[in-house]
């Protein structure tokens, strides 16, 4: 094993430790995956809880899923992640979780893209919901690449999140992001209801994006979506 693979093997490792540790996944929900260069990936098996992996069990692909390396069976649903590296060749890591509160949210029909919080317009841009589609087809991938090729994060009608980063640590973040974010708003249904930021506020917060050097993401609409 290179010296890079054994360096992601661990990232990966640690980042689904966590996920599973914060609720953020149970069971054998979710999965992780992250570039090795160019034609191949790193991802996690199919059927096993991601708590408790090892190195050997991680899975080298190509980008249509198809098993290089290793003993296991590929996550069913890597043709998402493979979606989302073919849209956007600046991302590294593809993060699929079941944080509880935000998908609360999806089966309720209430949408997160409203922006309420300064830090999710300054990190995320917005929280966008992709329509329902069954898991581990295709649907799920079209529906994710083409909000993500806008956003770096979306909810999955009925179905958890998806989020993306530069690495396997900035793409955990912004699921945290997601669920802390779905917390804070539904305390804030509890006590009256939400106060949306300003256009104007939202408008700054997006300047701030700019001039830090993050992409330009829309803060106030949802493509394609009425969530």
């Amino acid at each position: 094993m290179s010296d890079e693979r054994e360096r992601l093997s661990h990232h990966l490792i640690d980042v689904c430790r966590r996920l599973y540790a914060s609720g953020l996944i149970v069971a054998t929900d979710g999965n992780v995956s992250c570039r090795i260069d160019a034609e191949r990936f790193l991802t996690t098996p199919s059927g096993m809880c991601k708590g408790f992996l090892s190195p050997e069990d991680l899975v080298v692909v190509d980008l249509d899923g198809r098993a290089l390396q290793g003993t296991r069976r590929p996550s069913s649903e890597f043709g998402m992640h493979g979606a989302v590296y073919r849209t956007r060749e600046d991302v590294r890591a593809v993060v699929h979780a079941h944080p509880p509160t935000a998908t609360a949210f999806s089966v309720a029909g209430v949408s997160l893209m409203e922006p309420i919080l300064t830090e999710v317009v300054l990190g995320l841009g917005a929280i966008p919901t992709a329509p329902y589609a069954t898991p581990g087809t295709p649907e799920v991938g079209e529906g994710v690449s083409r909000l993500i090729a806008d956003y770096d994060c979306c909810i999955l009608d009925h179905h958890g999140a998806v989020t993306v980063g530069g690495d396997l640590f900035e793409a955990l973040h912004r699921m945290e992001t997601i669920e802390q974010t779905a917390k804070v708003a539904l305390s804030a249904h509890a006590l009256g209801g939400a106060r949306p930021l300003a256009p104007g506020q939202v408008e700054e917060l997006a300047a701030t994006r700019r001039a830090m050097g993050l992409r330009d993401i829309p803060v106030t609409r949802l493509p394609g979506s009425g969530m």
